[in-house]
């Protein structure tokens, strides 16, 4: 929408890497299925905008949608069972989702607009999103069937660029309702929308919650090119990660809250990387001459 983002046993086991679950083979009979980490994105190395899914260290990269059509912005279920995403495969863009393994591709959203920018409730039942439906860009929530359309902001500046929280009872967005882009978080029903970065100098955009719902981690132009930065989830300690003259942008927390996944066009292209959540250890991960965006992580398996 805006943002245009080996397994070995005894025997050598079968990695099936669509779905991210780990075979265990073997001596007596094998081991059971052990859960993978797993980081969606959207790439455009086979000519236009896919989502794939890849390792968290950046082996078995493996393209999921197949669709001549531009697929973008996943987001994984808590669960890592499904991925919904934006696509315009139908002429604009709507909101879909399928397995993890990138089967069973269903349209939710039917809609003139455009809608974009998805975001699971961690219970799976929700997802909110970003729509102009109504005249302007502002975030929307529906049943992760599809069904119930609700508009939760109701602001004359864009609102977009969705993160539940958690424990689902918060969402983290960004607003141009004061002028310029800002990190706000409001309650899952719309209500009590609070400007959490108040930073009158640059913009500050995509929101994304630790698993804790503790930090939040988002994009800030404040340092006059694009970084990362954390702050406390009540707007607190804002602190600049990344500190590199490249842009950095689109942070995902991993689930267990020790490492991001993040954008950056520091090596002359969009790639992802990931460092520890305290800014340390930034490593280029997908390393591909094609633009690689949009990271979303998930564990996938049993």
């Amino acid at each position: 929408m805006v943002r245009k983002h080996a397994i070995y046993a005894l025997t050598i086991c079968t990695s099936l890497a669509l779905v991210g679950v780990l075979a265990g083979c073997g001596g007596g009979g094998g081991g059971p299925s052990v859960p993978s980490e797993k980081i969606a994105f959207t790439s455009d190395r086979d000519g236009n905008w896919e989502i794939y899914v890849m390792n968290s260290d950046g082996t078995g990269q493996t393209n999921l949608t197949n669709n001549a059509a531009s697929d973008e912005f996943p987001a994984f279920s808590a669960d890592g069972s499904k991925i919904a995403f934006a696509s315009d495969r139908d002429g604009n863009n709507e909101i879909y989702v399928m397995n993890s393994d990138g089967t069973g591709q269903t349209r939710l959203t039917n809609n003139a607009a455009l809608d974009s920018d998805p975001s699971f409730s961690a219970d799976g039942s929700k997802i909110a999103f970003a729509s102009d439906r109504d005249g302007n860009i502002e975030i929307y929530v529906m049943n992760s069937d599809g069904t119930a359309p609700t508009r939760l902001t109701n602001n004359a500046g864009y609102d977009y660029e969705v993160a539940f929280s958690p424990d689902g009872s918060k969402i983290a967005f960004a607003s141009e309702r004061d002028g310029k882009f800002e990190i706000y978080v409001m309650n899952s029903d719309g209500s009590a929308p609070t400007n959490l970065t108040n930073n009158a100098a640059a913009a500050d955009y995509l929101p994304a919650f630790s698993p804790d719902g503790s930090k939040i981690a988002f994009a800030s132009q404040r340092d006059d090119n694009r970084e990362i930065y954390v702050m406390n989830s009540d707007g607190s300690g804002q602190t600049n990660l990344t500190n590199n003259a490249a842009w950095d942008y689109v942070p995902a927390f991993s689930p267990d809250g020790s490492k991001i996944a993040f954008g950056s066009y520091r090596d002359g292209d969009f790639e992802i990387y990931v460092m520890n959540s305290d800014g340390s250890g930034q490593t280029n991960i997908t390393n591909n001459a094609a633009s690689d965006s949009d990271p979303s992580f998930g564990v996938v398996g049993p």
